[in-house]
């Protein structure tokens, strides 16, 4: 007599497909929560405690740092709070919050460069490593997303969930 092994049900092997909260991917959203609130109180300290009056465009990008930490702030926490499996959605909305801040920030150094006559080559080589690297990143991310979807499908027979 030949022993089979249990059989698992479509919802366990999707379960093992993708866990809801790894402990290193626990550990990431701590780490992303926890960066996001000390870079946030960290810009906001900046710039608060500033003596003197600041121009425009300072307060500009204060704001735009300080929305940059709020969003990994923001990742971090919906990350610790979910309880289903995300099936890659984690690493998509990461990767766009990089490329947003990456193309964002880029932006920002290299008008100032232009404006103030510097060295535009190495803003815009600096700028466009980082750029490209949250580009690798949303690639991946989205074929990852992808390849876990098809694998659902095909254990749950094609429904859609």
């Amino acid at each position: 007599m030949i022993e089979e092994e249990p059989r698992l049900s479509a919802q366990e092997m999707i379960e093992r497909l993708e866990p809801s909260l790894s402990p290193w991917r626990r550990v990431r959203a701590v780490v992303a929560l926890l960066a996001g609130l000390g870079g946030t109180v960290f810009v906001a300290a900046l710039w608060w405690s500033e003596p003197g009056p600041l121009p425009g465009r300072t307060h500009g990008a204060f704001a735009l740092f300080t929305v940059f930490c709020l969003a990994w702030a923001g990742y971090g926490c919906w990350l610790l709070t979910r309880r289903v499996p995300l099936f890659a959605t984690d690493r998509v909305i990461a990767a766009w919050i990089a490329l947003v801040a990456s193309l964002v920030t880029t932006v920002g150094v290299v008008g100032i460069t232009v404006q103030r006559g510097l060295g535009l080559g190495a803003a815009s080589a600096v700028g466009g490593v980082f750029v490209a690297a949250a580009l690798v990143l949303l690639v991946r991310a989205h074929a990852r997303r992808a390849e876990l979807l098809r694998l659902k499908r095909e254990l749950t027979g094609g429904e859609q969930a």
